[in-house]
């Protein structure tokens, strides 16, 4: 996913400061590439593509096209079926991943998957620079991911603004409407709520981040708003692609909304973030650079831990609607004003 591959992007950046004349290759699934457009870093992206998830053909030829690159160090940040033929077949001289049952001998080098956070970077960016510590790396480490924006994108995007009427006198407010899938999704009349409350603590305007084939959802949301702030919702303004996104978020002043891919790139545009988590999905993990002004984080397990004492992630999964149900707006609404008012 697009989160994943940016965030695995530091272990390429911090290769680089360590290692500045090697060769660096990253493997990410085709999808996701336009995150990593204009990263230096990186030498060679290589495609896992839909073929190679589909046919054990294609991935054994993909495995032998890594063994072609003759690579001294493999590091799988992944450790997944999909990987593990990869890793067996690849040749490597060093093989680095995480600690797991059943698959240690696949790497020369084993590091364990940390359950406790030690800092505010979160688990997902500290378990990938784990991955980093059998190597001894002198230089200091940069934890944060990057994105690149060229001139041309910024005043693509600067146009769209334009031609749509987005008035330049205001802030401008990126809303991440959706989750990737509805168990990921903050109930659509509860974000309603939420959307209502920035206009009417800031005079702010405000973009949608929806795909087109969720535009039913977005309508919703948007006919659920008052009137007064459907006045300052500019529907349409959308990037016609995935670089055309990242280029808009580059030009909004914060973003509020579900965990995903748009946070993700948000924080990488070093904008501010407040997260509405899914109650199922463990919030020390994707609460990356958590610090109660810059980013915030909202969980169900915040304000009603008792739901969640002796549940399994199998049963919050399955129960996740529900518990969506009991997460609602007004229990962080002061939190989203405050987040307003120190960022904006």
């Amino acid at each position: 996913m697009i989160g994943d591959v940016l965030i695995s992007s530091i272990i390429c950046n911090n290769l680089r400061n360590a290692y500045p004349d090697a060769q660096i290759d990253y493997l990410v699934y085709q999808a996701t590439t336009p995150v990593l457009q204009g990263n230096s870093t990186i030498d060679n992206i290589i495609l896992f593509q839909e073929k190679h998830r589909k046919s054990k053909k294609e991935l054994l030829r993909l495995a032998l096209q890594i063994r072609a690159n003759q690579y001294d160090l493999l590091i799988d940040a992944y450790s997944k079926l999909e990987s593990w033929l990869l890793v067996l077949c690849s040749g490597a001289k060093r093989k680095i991943s995480y600690e797991k049952w059943g698959r240690t001998f696949l790497y020369t080098d084993t590091v364990p998957l940390e359950k406790t956070l030690k800092t505010n970077l979160g688990l997902a960016i500290e378990r990938r620079l784990s991955l980093l510590e059998p190597l001894g790396l002198k230089q200091k480490i940069d934890p944060f991911p990057k994105l690149f924006v060229t001139d041309f994108e910024n005043q693509e995007a600067q146009a769209i603004l334009h031609t749509n009427g987005v008035r330049k006198d205001r802030k401008i407010v990126m809303i991440s409407l959706l989750g990737s899938e509805t168990i990921k999704t903050y109930p659509l009349d509860y974000m309603a709520k939420v959307v209502d409350t920035i206009p009417d603590n800031q005079n702010v305007s405000i973009l949608f981040n929806y795909f087109p084939k969720q535009i039913q959802e977005a309508k919703f949301i948007y006919d659920s708003c008052k009137t007064t702030t459907q006045e300052k919702i500019y529907f349409n303004v959308l990037g016609g692609d995935l670089r055309g996104f990242i280029a808009l978020m580059n030009q909004c002043d914060l973003i509020i909304g579900n965990d995903g891919g748009a946070i993700n790139m948000a924080k990488a545009l070093q904008k501010p973030t407040f997260i509405i988590f899914s109650p199922w999905i463990e919030k020390k993990i994707w609460a990356t650079f958590e610090d109660g002004k810059q980013h915030v984080a909202v969980h169900l397990n915040d304000y009603k831990p008792e739901l969640f004492v002796s549940v399994s992630e199998k049963e919050l999964k399955k129960n996740s609607l529900s518990l969506y149900q009991k997460f609602e707006p007004d229990l962080f609404k002061e939190q989203v004003v405050l987040f307003l008012k120190s960022n904006l």
